[in-house]
């Protein structure tokens, strides 16, 4: 668990690196410190008054937390492909929520809890994910939450009741600016 300093302190870091990556400018150094240097996976989530604006994330981050937060920013601003690329009069108006992940559990469907578990969904080459809130935030059921996870995927929405889909299930501290 990240403290509130620490919370803030990556919160900060994620605004910089958008910034930076929408302006075309270098991105920010990562934070010193024991907290940012673990190697955990996140995602970096931007809403534009309250609407979806870009999302990228890695499961098992790309160094450390605070490098994985920077090139997540960076991404979520200029390379999520559902959205062109955040311009820089953007930025101030943008809020960003961030997901620090637990590892990957191989789980069935009866073990998914909506608004506790995300879920990762493969079935052959296709796979898709969706974090824990998106359930909460949704209303979905189990049974919602798989299929929206397979429909991600760019799979028919009851692929999760095959024997040959792998279902994993992981936990997320999510934490955003107000």
């Amino acid at each position: 668990m990240m403290t509130p300093p620490q919370r803030v302190d990556l919160l900060r870091l994620a605004r910089r690196a958008v910034r930076a990556a929408a302006s075309g400018q270098p991105l920010p150094e990562e934070p010193e410190g024991e907290a940012f240097q673990c190697r955990r996976g996140a995602f970096v989530t931007l809403k534009k008054d309250g609407a979806l604006r870009g999302c990228i994330g890695h499961f098992t981050g790309t160094g450390s937390l605070g490098r994985t937060i920077v090139d997540m920013a960076a991404s979520a601003a200029v390379s999520d492909p559902r959205f062109p690329p955040v311009r820089p009069g953007e930025v101030d108006g943008l809020t960003i929520d961030i997901s620090i992940l637990s590892p990957m559990e191989p789980a069935g469907p009866g073990d998914v809890i909506p608004g506790t578990h995300g879920l990762f969904i493969r079935l052959g080459i296709r796979s898709g994910t969706l974090l824990p809130q998106v359930a909460a935030e949704e209303g979905w059921d189990r049974e919602t939450f798989l299929a929206h996870t397979c429909l991600k995927a760019g799979l028919p929405p009851d692929s999760w009741k095959r024997d040959d889909v792998e279902i994993y299930t992981y936990t997320a501290e999510v934490f955003g600016e107000e």
